[in-house]
Order: structure tokens, then C-alpha cells, then sequence
């Protein structure tokens, strides 16, 4: 199911993510006990809003570029335990259709991690569309959804002593956006 984005003021053609006012975070939990959150450092998109008022959403994030503020686990993610880089630099995220949710809307997508595409569902929230400051219009959008690791290949388990394991299951990813309308 589709809907329109046109009440929400942004007009028809291509609007391109920001990279520098925009942001793709994640976090995992560690140990059982705590989160190890990071960011992707390298990333593009366009949201493509057709003259019906459809909205279609490209990303691609390169999947090297994570920084956990930690080069010693980022070089292990980026890893054939984890992300295996050097055959998957990038991940993508083609959408497939947006539905309202309440005061918000859901975004559906084709996600391609590791080579493995699965549908997801993110929580998607338009925070806003500015007139800008001479450039074009910008449009603000905040989006999440919680990804298991498992389901994109990434099987490695670290047992712990007492149960469990060192690295959890589900990523959470958030995503806070600013897009520019195109010339």
C-alpha cells in the first residue's frame, strides 16, 4: 500500500541527502549489558517525490566507513566475520512504498547487507520542510528500524561463560536526515 506524500509539502523531483546534515547510526548490544552504538561516516540517497505526490527512496552506505570510535573493532566488523567489506562494500536500500501511520509513516524497502536483501520496515518521520537559505528547500526525516544480524548472514556467535553472547542479535539503525531539493 502507497500513499501520498504531498500534504506534506514537499514538491515533485529529486531531493539529495545531505551528508553533512545527516546522519546513520546504530546501535548493538554488547556483553548483555551495555550498547556499542557507532555511525556510518560515508553515505549517499534521493528521495525522488513524482508529480502525483509518490515518494521513492535510494540509499547507499558504504559500509567501510563505520566508526565506533574504535579501530580495533571497526577493522573486526568490517571484517569476514561481520560485514566482509572487501566482496560487500555497500549496502543499499531501494524502497518499495510508504503508508501513513498515525502522525508518521512507515517505509518499506528492499535492504541489501553482506549480499543478502531482505524487506524492512522503517518508522519514518518528516520533521520538516524549510524554504533553505538561498540553495533550495530542505526537508528534515527521521527514520529506525531494528535489523537482525542473523538474517544478513552475519552468524558469528561469541559465547559468554554465563550464557549469551558478546554481541547481540538485533541492530538498531537510526537515521536523521536533511535533504536538498535539486536544481
Amino acid at each position: 500500500m502507497t500513499t501520498s506524500v504531498r500534504e506534506s509539502g514537499l514538491t515533485a523531483g529529486t531531493w539529495n541527502i545531505d551528508p553533512v546534515h545527516s546522519s546513520i547510526g546504530f546501535s548493538v548490544r554488547h556483553m548483555m549489558v551495555s550498547k556499542v552504538r557507532g555511525n556510518f561516516d560515508e553515505f549517499t540517497g534521493q528521495i525522488t517525490i513524482s508529480d502525483d505526490g509518490e515518494a521513492t527512496v535510494v540509499a547507499d552506505i558504504n559500509v567501510g566507513s563505520i566508526n565506533t570510535g574504535n579501530d580495533q573493532r571497526d577493522a573486526h566488523v568490517r571484517s569476514a566475520d561481520y560485514f566482509e567489506v572487501e566482496t560487500h562494500p555497500v549496502a543499499t536500500f531501494r524502497s518499495t512504498g510508504i503508508r501513513a501511520k498515525g502522525d508518521a509513516h512507515v517505509l518499506t524497502g528492499e535492504f541489501t547487507l553482506r549480499g543478502v536483501t531482505k524487506p524492512i520496515e522503517m518508522d519514518l518521520d518528516l520533521t520538516g520542510v524549510n524554504p533553505g537559505t538561498g540553495d533550495g528547500p530542505v526537508a528534515g526525516f527521521e527514520a529506525s528500524t531494528v535489523l537482525n544480524r542473523k538474517d544478513f548472514g552475519i552468524t558469528l556467535d561469541m559465547p559468554l561463560d554465563g550464557g549469551g553472547a558478546a554481541v547481540g542479535d538485533k541492530i538498531t539503525i537510526s537515521i536523521d536526515a536533511q535533504a536538498r531539493q535539486a536544481a
